[in-house]
């Protein structure tokens, strides 16, 4: 016999191991496969809800967003055709940056492939400068956009 078995015990250590003799009866296993299907079909039906929440308020937002640039163009038409037309001529720029910088990929593969200096170099020279000219190009194209370009 163990010395334990004669200290009384605080009821968060009894862990009780009878069986219950409930008068419901158990579950087929068919039926607990029926039951958990069901919840999961709640579930998916509870999620399909929430995601259509969000598809409305994202369109929302989307909706707010266009008539609010929609009102800008229309208190700046002068300001918007400029939008549009410097966003024509840096998407030129870009072109040929983007020309230029490919050229320099196939002229240094080699090096690109083999050395961690010469990479690191290559973004150092080009990244900012291409994340820079894509963030102006996108903000003067969405100004600018659905206005003709009229050069004067």
């Amino acid at each position: 016999m163990s010395s334990y078995e004669h200290e009384p015990l605080s009821p968060v250590f009894r862990i009780d191991v009878t069986a219950e003799s409930d008068s419901e009866p158990r579950k087929s296993k068919d039926q607990v496969v029926v039951d958990l299907l069901r919840h999961l079909v709640a579930g998916q039906q509870q999620q399909n809800q929430l995601l259509e929440r969000l598809i409305q308020q994202n369109n929302a937002m989307n909706e707010q967003r266009a008539s609010e640039l929609q009102q800008w163009k229309e208190a700046n038409p002068r300001l918007a055709r400029s939008c549009r037309a410097a966003a024509e001529t840096l998407s030129r720029v870009q072109t040929q940056f983007l020309d230029n910088l490919t050229e320099e990929i196939c002229d240094s593969e080699e090096g690109l492939e083999e050395s961690e200096f010469i990479l690191n170099e290559f973004v150092d020279r080009f990244g900012p400068r291409l994340a820079h000219l894509n963030g102006v190009l996108q903000v003067l194209a969405q100004l600018g956009n659905g206005e003709p370009a009229q050069v004067s």
